[in-house]
C-alpha cells in the first residue's frame, strides 16, 4: 500500500467523521479543507472506505448538491440521506439547508 496515499484517505476519514447524521459535506470542501484541488483523490478516497457506516461516505455530495458516485450505487445513496431526514429532489439536494461547514 501507498503509505501516501493511505495518509490522504486517512485524513479524508477523519474530516468525514466530523460530518453529522442529517448534514452533507462536497468533495470539493473536502479536497479544501486538507490544501488540495484533487477533488477526485477525495472520491476515490470515498470509493475505497473501509470505516463505512461509521465514516459516512454517503454524506459527500457533488458541489452544487447532486448525487454522485457511491459504491453501492446512487438509489442506496439516496434512502440513506432520505432516512437521516435529508429532502433530496431530482437527485439534488439544497447545500443551503443542509451543508456542513467544515
Amino acid at each position: 500500500m501507498n503509505p501516501k496515499k493511505s495518509n490522504f484517505n486517512e485524513r479524508c476519514y477523519s474530516l468525514l467523521r466530523n460530518v453529522p447524521r442529517g448534514k452533507v459535506t462536497t468533495y470539493k470542501a473536502l479536497a479544501q479543507k486538507i490544501n488540495t484541488k484533487a477533488y477526485r483523490a477525495v472520491g476515490n478516497a470515498m470509493n475505497k472506505n473501509p470505516y463505512a457506516p461509521e465514516v459516512p461516505c454517503h454524506r459527500v455530495v457533488g458541489s452544487d448538491g447532486s448525487m454522485t458516485g457511491f459504491a453501492s450505487g446512487i438509489k442506496n445513496k439516496i434512502k440513506m440521506l432520505k432516512s437521516e431526514g435529508i429532502e433530496i429532489q431530482n437527485n439534488k439536494l439544497d447545500l443551503k439547508k443542509y451543508e456542513f461547514k467544515l
